[in-house]
């Protein structure tokens, strides 16, 4: 198992280019299940939940060809159904929750799947009813064995359907969609999340053949046809990647340019930052986050403390609630975080208040963070990294304290983060990797 040792304290600077999107990266894989041709797939992460992805599907047949570090040409036209019930693609399937998205697909093109409880962070309850239920809303029928702790799913044909989601989970949505691309009939989709990614799987699914309109919205129609073809498909830079270099930024009091940022598809990330003090400017399709000497949090218009929560998109993500959180441990004034969605993702916070944040952990779902404004530093402790987020946010923290910092399970912010130590010596970071 590795860890990262980090010198912190220092100022960097220079430029970074964020990775392809993590959570695009898994859909829009899995899509390639839908069609016996040739699809390619570009601006890939070379992240270790991808990756794993990636051997599951070579697992089922998939022919992968790798044309460069990020460029991938896939062809499902030989599936092995028979690796289902392998003991290797059991192992493989419970290490990724990526794995769950291959389900959409395959019930679809074969009617039927099988699948044990995925993997991925413990940051609280994780449900898959969503996903369940928009399959049985389509003619799917399902077992879950509570022994073997994995889902059975068959539906010999699937017909089109209206239905309204109880959460718009962006998971549940996408292997909805691409279960009704093959559908007989018309499928609405109600309250479907309608993320960045959603819409590039969308418009990837529609060069593949498949009639959805709506995109981008919350109610979606899809229009079964009876095959796919293959395609080119260009992922979306991860808006998390972008988050966390703003962060880093900030607690480091350091210039730095990110590079060839989709601007019209972060949301409400740069806005929130600003809330918190931040300077952002754009040049083209860069952001350059000034160093700063201070940033002051907002307060809303009656003087009441600033409030950061999260919410489904175009809501904040709440894959940067960690990173806001860490980001306001510096900052001049006081705010409540208050992260909604799961129970366990705001526990890593015992970390920072070792290393000297001043935070009052609420409840598992809200922390007040009274800032320091950089009037004294974080200091270096040992940790570990508990899921991919707060890894991260622990990192940048560990990098703008003073003294050594050891971070354990790294694993767990390589699962999410492409070569973050290489990229962060570029800027100047004393970080390195150790056994």
């Amino acid at each position: 198992m590795g860890a990262f040792k980090i010198i912190g304290g220092e100022t960097l600077s220079g430029e970074i280019f964020p990775q392809g999107a993590k959570n695009e990266a898994l859909q829009v894989i899995c899509a390639v299940l839908l069609t016996p041709e040739d699809v390619t797939i570009s601006n890939v992460p070379d992240i270790l939940d991808v990756n794993r992805l990636i051997e599951l599907l070579q697992g089922l047949g998939v022919k992968v060809n790798r044309r460069s570090e990020n460029e991938y040409v896939f062809k499902a036209d030989d599936i092995n159904l028979d690796y289902l019930q392998t003991p290797e693609y059991y192992k493989k399937a419970t290490s990724i929750r990526g794995g769950v998205m291959i389900l959409g697909p395959m019930l679809a093109r074969f009617g039927m799947c099988y699948l044990p409880q995925p993997g991925g962070d413990k940051i609280g309850r994780r449900r898959l009813d969503t996903h369940f239920i928009g399959f049985q809303k389509l003619g799917t029928k399902f077992q879950y064995d509570e022994r073997e702790k994995s889902y059975h799913l068959s539906a010999p044909e699937l017909r089109g359907d209206y239905m309204l989601l109880e959460e718009a989970s962006v998971t549940g949505t996408a292997n909805i969609i691409m279960a009704a691309v093959l559908a007989k009939g018309k499928t609405t989709i109600f309250n479907a999340a309608c993320e960045p990614y959603l819409v590039q799987l969308c418009e990837m699914l529609n060069r593949m053949g498949a009639n959805i309109s709506g995109i981008g919205s919350n109610l979606l129609v899809i229009e079964g046809v009876s095959e796919m073809g293959g395609t080119s498909h260009t992922m979306l830079s991860d808006m998390i990647e972008v988050g966390s270099f703003i962060g880093l930024a900030a607690m480091t009091q350091s210039t730095i340019t990110i590079k060839n940022v989709d601007l019209a598809n972060l949301g409400r990330i740069p806005g929130v930052f600003r809330q918190l003090g931040l300077v952002i400017e754009q040049s083209g399709t860069d952001l350059i986050i000034p160093s700063m000497d201070e940033y002051v949090i907002e307060t809303f218009i009656d003087g009441s403390i600033m409030k950061v929560d999260d919410a489904p998109w175009p809501g904040f993500t709440p894959d940067l609630i960690s990173i806001v959180l860490v980001v306001a441990a510096q900052a001049k004034g006081s705010v409540l975080i208050h992260q909604k969605m799961f129970e366990s993702r705001l526990f890593f916070v015992d970390k920072l208040i070792d290393m000297g944040a001043r935070i009052i952990l609420c409840d598992p779902h809200r922390a007040t963070v009274i800032g320091l404004n950089h009037e004294q530093p974080l200091r270096g402790i040992k940790m570990s990294s508990p899921d991919i987020r707060a890894g991260v946010a622990l990192l940048i923290a560990a990098l703008s304290a003073q003294g050594t910092s050891i971070i354990e399970n790294i694993e767990q912010i390589d699962r999410g983060y492409q070569n973050i130590d290489k990229r962060l010596q570029l800027l100047g970071a004393k970080i390195e990797r150790i056994k």
